[in-house]
C-alpha cells in the first residue's frame, strides 16, 4: 500500500506540473508574445535611433563619417534610416551611391536606395568597381543638380534598372567611389522607407508640436498596398540651428505572421504534449522502485563488507530517511575498518622494522666480533709471549704488535661509537661556508706518508668551484674516509684524481674522486655503503681500514641531505657528492 501511495502521488505531481507549465508556455506564445516581442522592438529601435541621433547632433561629422553610421545602424537595426526636413526632403546624402566622375572633371553623385530597392539583385551582379565605365540613364535632383535618380545603370553589355523614358538624362563617366548594401540588406525595405516619406510628410501640426519640444515619435503604421504592420520613428535634431528629424522604418509584420502560423502549429503539437506528458509521468512514477532497488544493492555490499560506494537517496519520505541512516552506518563501519587495516599496517610494519633492527643488530654483533676477534687473539698470543718470557730482541716487537692491535680496536670502536650516534640522530649539525679545496689540501698532506708507501699521487684540480655549506668537522671525516678508501684501492704507481666543480644544473658544487684499479662488481655498487660490508672477505686484512668508513660517509652526508654515489670506470672507480 505504501509503495502504491508513493506512484500515485509521484504520478499526480509530475503531471500537473508539466501541464501547467506547458499550458503557461502555449498561453504565453499564443496571446502576449507579439505584444511582447512589438515592445522589445520599439524599444530597442528607439534606443538605437536616439544614440544616433545624438552623436549626430553633438559631433560635427562629415557626408563620409554620416554614410558610415547611418549604414552601421541599418545593418544592426535591419531598418532604413535617412534625415529630413519638415517637408520630408531629405538633407544627406544617400548611404548608397556611386560618385560618378563625367569626363569635364566634375563629380555626380548617383543615388541608388530606390533602385537597389526594385533592382537590387541585377544591380549586386553588375560588380561595379571603383575605375569601372558606366552609363546612367534617369532624372537629376530639382535643388541639386549634381545628384541624378537612375532608371537604368549599364556597364558594358549588361544593365540593372527598368527602360528609360525619353525625357531623362544619360550621363557616362569612371566610378569614384561605390557605396551598395551588404547581403541581405538589399532587400529589406530601403523602398518602403520613400512609401512612408511621402505617408507621413508633411507632418501634422501636434506631431510637429511634439517633434520641436524633444519629444520622439513612435507610430504604426499600416502600407495600404500590402497590409503589412511597421514601426515609424521620428527623432528630432537640432542641427546649425535648424530643426531636422532622423527618420527610420522598421517591420514589425514577421512576428504576426509567424506568430499565426504558430497558432495552428500549437494546436497539434499540445495535443502530442499532452499524451507525452502523461507518458513521462508514468514512467517517473515507476522510479519509486529504483529507491528500493539501491537500497537492496547497498545492503548486498555491506554484507561484504564493501562501504565506499554507498550513496544516499535523495527522497523526504521513508525510504530517504532510511537510506540515509543505512549511509550513516556504512561510513562508521567504514571509518571503523579503515582504521583497523591502518592499525594492523601499522603494527605489520613495525614488526617488519623490528624484525630488520633485530637481524641488522645481530649482523652487526657477528661483524663486531668478527673484527674484534682478530686483534684481541694477537694481542693474548704476543702478551702470553712476554709472560712467558721470550727472548728479549723480540721483547720490544712483542709491545709494538700489541700497542698496534689496541689502536686498531680504539679506531673500530670509535667509528661504531661514530655511526651509532649518526644513526640514530644524536648528531646536530653546526653549518659553516668553507672551500671543500683547501680542507681536501690539508688532509692530502696528512695521508701523504699513506699514499707515497703505494707510490700514489693526489691530484687536487678545482675549477670554478663554490663554497659549501656543510659540518667542517664532519665533512672532513667524509673526504678523510673517502681518501683513504682511494688509497687503499689504487694501483701502486697510480694517480689519484679529486675534481671539484660547478654543477651547471644546480648552480652547486659537485665533487668527484676517481682510482685507477679493481672496480666493484655492477651487483654491489648498492652495497659498499652498508657495515661491514666487503665485496670478497679477503680484503679484510689485506686493505686493512674497519669495514665502516663508507658507511659513516652514507650517514653524514644523508644527514646534510647530499646527493651521493658511487660508479665504475674503464680503469677505476668514481665516487662523487653533489653539494647543494
Amino acid at each position: 500500500m505504501r509503495k502504491r501511495g508513493i506512484t500515485v502521488k509521484l504520478f499526480a505531481v509530475t503531471a500537473l506540473f508539466f501541464l501547467v507549465f506547458y499550458a503557461m508556455i502555449m498561453i504565453f506564445q499564443l496571446s502576449l508574445f507579439d505584444r511582447f516581442y512589438q515592445h522589445h522592438k520599439t524599444k530597442e529601435a528607439a534606443n538605437r535611433i536616439h544614440q544616433l541621433a545624438e552623436g549626430y547632433e553633438e559631433n560635427s561629422w562629415s557626408e563620409a563619417e554620416l554614410t558610415k553610421q547611418t549604414l552601421s545602424y541599418m545593418r544592426k537595426s535591419k531598418s532604413p534610416l535617412t534625415i529630413v526636413d519638415e517637408e520630408g526632403f531629405q538633407l544627406v546624402q544617400d548611404p548608397f551611391n556611386i560618385m560618378l566622375e563625367t569626363g569635364d572633371g566634375n563629380v555626380v553623385e548617383v543615388s541608388l536606395s530606390l533602385l537597389v530597392s526594385s533592382y537590387g539583385q541585377q544591380l549586386q551582379a553588375l560588380n561595379i568597381k571603383e575605375g569601372d565605365t558606366l552609363i546612367v540613364r534617369g532624372e537629376p535632383d530639382a535643388k541639386v543638380p549634381t545628384v541624378i535618380y537612375p532608371s537604368v545603370v549599364t556597364k558594358n553589355s549588361s544593365s540593372a534598372g527598368e527602360d528609360p523614358i525619353e525625357s531623362e538624362v544619360a550621363i557616362e563617366g569612371k566610378v569614384k567611389s561605390i557605396s551598395l548594401p551588404k547581403g541581405g540588406m538589399i532587400n529589406r525595405g530601403l523602398g518602403i522607407l520613400y512609401d512612408a516619406l511621402l505617408e507621413w510628410f508633411p507632418l501634422e501640426e501636434e506631431q510637429l508640436k511634439q517633434l520641436t519640444e524633444g519629444e520622439s515619435l513612435q507610430l504604426d503604421w499600416v502600407e495600404s498596398w500590402s497590409g503589412k504592420h511597421n514601426l515609424v520613428l521620428i527623432e528630432p535634431i537640432k542641427k546649425d540651428g535648424e530643426m531636422q528629424f532622423m527618420f527610420s522604418v522598421t517591420s514589425i509584420q514577421e512576428i504576426k505572421d509567424t506568430n499565426e502560423a504558430l497558432r495552428i502549429f500549437y494546436i497539434y503539437i499540445g495535443i502530442i504534449g499532452f499524451i507525452l506528458i502523461i507518458l513521462l509521468s508514468l514512467f517517473y512514477s515507476r522510479l519509486v522502485s529504483r529507491p528500493l532497488i539501491k537500497l537492496n544493492e547497498m545492503a548486498k555490499k555491506m554484507v561484504h563488507l564493501d562501504f565506499s560506494s554507498a550513496k544516499p537517496i535523495k527522497q523526504k519520505d521513508e525510504l530517504g530517511s532510511l537510506s540515509n541512516n543505512m549511509l550513516v552506518m556504512a561510513q562508521n563501519l567504514d571509518v571503523a575498518l579503515n582504521d583497523l587495516k591502518q592499525a594492523n599496517g601499522k603494527l605489520k610494519r613495525d614488526m617488519e622494522r623490528r624484525v630488520q633492527m633485530e637481524k641488522e643488530q645481530r649482523e652487526f654483533f657477528e661483524h663486531a666480533s668478527h673484527e674484534l676477534k682478530t686483534p684481541l687473539s694477537i694481542v693474548k698470543s704476543f702478551a702470553e709471549g712476554l709472560q712467558d718470557g721470550v727472548s728479549p730482541d723480540k721483547h720490544d716487537h712483542y709491545v709494538e704488535v700489541i700497542i698496534e692491535e689496541s689502536e686498531k680496536m680504539e679506531v673500530l670502536i670509535k667509528d661504531m661509537l661514530d655511526l651509532a650516534k649518526l644513526e640514530n640522530g644524536a648528531i646536530k649539525l653546526r653549518k659553516t661556508s668553507f672551500l671543500l679545496s683547501e680542507m681536501i689540501e690539508v688532509l692530502a698532506s696528512k695521508l701523504f706518508c699513506i699514499a707515497q708507501e703505494k707510490n700514489v699521487v693526489i691530484e687536487i684540480m678545482p675549477k670554478n668551484e663554490q663554497h659549501i655549506l656543510a659540518d667542517y668537522e664532519w665533512m672532513e671525516r667524509v673526504m678523510q674516509n673517502l681518501l683513504i678508501n682511494a688509497v687503499r684501492h689504487s694501483e701502486p704507481n697510480s694517480v689519484i684524481v679529486i675534481r671539484i666543480e660547478l654543477d651547471q644544473e644546480n648552480g652547486g658544487c659537485v665533487f668527484k674522486i676517481e682510482n685507477k684499479g679493481q672496480q666493484i662488481p655492477s651487483e654491489h655498487l648498492d652495497n659498499i655503503w652498508k657495515r661491514f660490508y666487503r665485496t670478497e672477505s679477503s680484503r679484510s686484512r689485506m686493505t686493512g681500514g674497519t669495514g665502516l668508513g663508507l658507511a659513516i660517509v652514507q650517514q653524514i652526508l644523508n644527514l646534510h641531505g647530499f646527493h651521493y654515489g658511487a660508479e665504475n670506470m674503464p680503469d677505476g672507480v668514481r665516487f662523487y657528492v653533489h653539494f647543494k
